[in-house]
């Protein structure tokens, strides 16, 4: 893959972005039980992980299981809409 580019996040796949989301979920997971509760996790950003202010269908980011109230997600940066939706939607 050529990082060469001026935006080299766009051009990862959907595939791979959900690898890597599974990655961080297990390494999240091991550093909560260790007490760490994601300090060393670093957040993908919104257009990254294909985030989008409105719902799909039923599925929205306060259903999710990275949701974190009011307005915020586990693996994705920024403000976080409750009817929002991303790729990494993983329902409750």
């Amino acid at each position: 893959m050529d990082f060469n580019g001026p935006e080299p996040l766009a051009r990862i796949s959907r595939r791979r972005l959900i690898g890597v989301a599974s990655g961080l979920t297990a390494f999240a997971g091991a550093d909560f039980a260790a007490g760490n509760a994601l300090a060393a996790t670093k957040k993908v950003a919104q257009t990254a992980a294909g985030y989008q202010p409105m719902p799909k269908g039923a599925a929205q980011c306060d259903k999710c299981r990275l949701w974190q109230p009011p307005a915020a997600c586990q693996l994705v940066a920024g403000a976080i809409s409750p009817s929002g939706w991303c790729n990494l939607y993983a329902p409750k």
